[in-house]
C-alpha cells in the first residue's frame, strides 16, 4: 500500500472518529489471542509471531493522540497484507470496509456508511431524479423493506405496498444479504426488468413481481381543487425541490379562496430536516416546529419560518398520514396537529423520530450517515418507534387498492367540511385522539 493512500485512510478515519463521537461514541474491538483447538488430538494452532506493529509511516499519518488506540488496527493492517492468501489486497475496500464497521459498531441502525455508488443513489432521488422501481425503503431491516411506493411509479403500478419484504431479486435469495445490498441490486438503468419475490404479511404465499425499471422524476408537490371549495396538496418528499414547487401550488390554489385544506403525506418516506421547517411555516404563523434532543441533554429548537402563504386558521385542515409517512413526514404532521393547525386522518405513521446528517467523505469516497439526535414535536411528544396516531383513524385495505377505492380520502373530506360546518366529526369514523 503506498504512503499516499495510507494517509487518506487515515484522514478519513480521523474524520469519521470525531463525526462518531459527536454522535455519541465508538466501540472499540478487542484482539483475541490463539487457542488450541480442542477436540482435535496432537492439532494446536500455530504459535503466532510477534504481531507486526504500526511502521513509522503508519504512526505519522495517525494523529498523536490516536497512534495507542490505532496501534492494533494498523497490526491487523500489516498481518492481512503479509499473510492474506489473495494478493494483492484491495486497500480499497480494506478501508471502506473498515469505515462500515464503525458505523456498525455504534449499534444505531440509521447511522450507516455508504460506498460513493450508494450516496449518488441516495442524494439523486431527493434532488427529484434517478433510474429505478420508484420506491423508499428501510435498509435496517433483515431483509429490504417497502417504506412506501413513489405515486404514479413502477413500484405503485406493479402493486407494492409499505411493508413489502424483498426476499429474493431476480431469483437469488436474499436471506443473510445487507438490505443496503440488495437496494443496489433493484435500482439499475431505464428500460431493464427487475424480478422481485416479496413477502407480504398476511399471504401465505410468497408473492411475484417483474418491474421494469424507468427513470424516475419525482414531482414532490403538486395540488388541485376538489369540489367543495377545497384545496388538495400532496407532498411526495422533502428534496431540494419541495420547498419552491409547494409555494408555486399554494399560490395557485390559495387564489382560488379554498374553505379548507387537505395536505396529503401518505407514502412520504421524509427527506430533508430543514424542508420539513419550509413545509411547516407555510400552513403556521410562528412558533416551534420540532426540538432535536442531543446526546448530552443539550437540544436545538427550529422555529416557523415567517411568510406562509397558508397560514389563516380561518381555513382549517386535515393532514393525511400512513404507515408510509416516515421521518420529515412526521415532523410536519406532528407540528401541525400540536398547533391545533390540523386534524390527522389515516394510520398511525411510520415511526422515524432520529435525525440523520449525511456527511460526504473526501476523495469521493462516499459519505457517512450519523444520527446526531432525536427529535421531539412542539408539545414535545416522542414520535420514535411510535409514530403519530391520527385523530381519525381509516384503515386502506387490499380490496380499496385493487377497486382503486380512497377511503382515507374520503374521511379527510367528511372531517374537512365538518371542521368547515362547525359540526362534529361524523361519528361513522373511528375517532382515535392523541394521547
Amino acid at each position: 500500500m503506498n504512503n499516499t493512500l495510507k494517509y487518506i485512510f487515515a484522514a478519513l478515519v480521523a474524520i469519521v472518529l470525531v463525526l462518531g463521537s459527536f454522535a455519541g461514541g465508538f466501540i472499540s474491538g478487542q484482539l483475541v489471542p490463539f487457542a488450541g483447538i480442542p477436540g482435535i488430538p496432537g492439532l494446536q494452532a500455530p504459535t503466532p509471531a510477534a504481531p507486526p506493529t504500526a511502521d513509522a509511516n503508519q504512526q505519522q499519518s495517525t494523529p498523536e493522540e490516536l497512534q495507542s488506540l490505532f496501534a492494533p488496527f494498523w497490526e491487523a493492517w500489516n498481518l492481512v497484507h503479509n499473510n492474506f492468501v489473495d494478493q494483492p489486497v484491495d486497500d480499497v475496500a480494506l478501508m471502506r470496509g473498515a469505515i462500515s464497521g464503525m458505523m456498525e459498531a455504534l449499534g444505531d441502525k440509521h447511522s450507516t456508511y455508504m460506498d460513493p455508488d450508494n450516496y449518488e443513489q441516495a442524494t439523486s432521488s431527493l434532488e427529484g431524479e434517478y433510474e429505478g422501481i420508484g420506491a423508499y425503503v428501510d435498509t435496517s431491516t433483515d431483509y429490504l423493506t417497502i417504506t412506501s411506493p413513489m405515486p404514479g411509479s413502477p413500484a405503485e403500478r406493479a402493486g407494492l405496498l409499505s411493508g413489502d419484504q424483498v426476499v429474493a431479486i431476480d431469483g437469488e435469495d436474499m436471506t443473510g444479504v445487507p438490505a443496503e445490498v440488495a437496494r443496489t441490486k433493484v435500482i439499475g438503468p431505464a428500460g431493464t426488468t427487475v424480478h422481485l419475490t416479496i413477502f407480504r404479511e398476511g399471504d401465505e404465499n410468497l408473492l411475484e413481481f417483474d418491474i421494469v425499471r424507468e427513470k424516475i422524476t419525482i414531482k414532490s408537490a403538486s395540488g388541485k381543487m376538489l369540489e367543495n371549495d377545497i384545496a388538495y396538496v400532496q407532498v411526495t418528499t422533502f428534496g431540494a425541490k419541495t420547498t419552491s414547487e409547494l409555494l408555486a401550488t399554494l399560490e395557485e390554489l390559495m387564489a382560488q379562496n379554498p374553505k379548507g385544506i387537505i395536505l396529503d403525506l401518505r407514502n412520504n418516506g421524509g427527506g430533508y430536516l430543514q424542508t420539513s421547517v419550509e413545509v411547516v411555516s407555510q400552513f403556521v404563523g410562528d412558533g416551534v416546529v420540532l426540538y432535536e434532543q442531543y446526546g448530552d441533554g443539550s437540544r436545538k429548537t427550529y422555529d416557523v419560518i415567517s411568510g406562509g402563504l397558508a397560514t389563516d386558521t380561518d381555513i382549517p385542515m386535515v393532514v393525511l398520514i400512513n404507515e408510509g409517512s416516515a421521518s420529515a413526514s412526521e415532523i410536519v404532521a406532528g407540528a401541525l396537529q400540536d398547533h391545533e393547525r390540523a386534524k390527522l386522518v389515516g394510520m398511525i405513521s411510520y415511526g422515524k423520530g432520529s435525525v440523520q446528517n449525511w456527511i460526504p467523505l473526501s476523495n469521493e469516497n462516499g459519505a457517512v450517515r450519523i444520527t446526531i439526535a432525536r427529535w421531539l414535536t412542539p408539545l414535545e411528544h416522542t414520535i420514535h418507534e411510535i409514530g403519530l396516531t391520527p385523530d381519525v383513524v381509516v384503515p386502506m385495505t387490499d380490496e380499496d387498492r385493487k377497486e382503486k377505492r380512497d377511503p382515507q380520502l374520503d374521511a379527510a373530506i367528511e372531517t374537512l367540511l365538518a371542521l368547515i360546518n362547525g359540526t362534529p366529526i361524523p361519528t361513522s369514523v373511528p375517532v382515535t385522539p392523541q394521547p
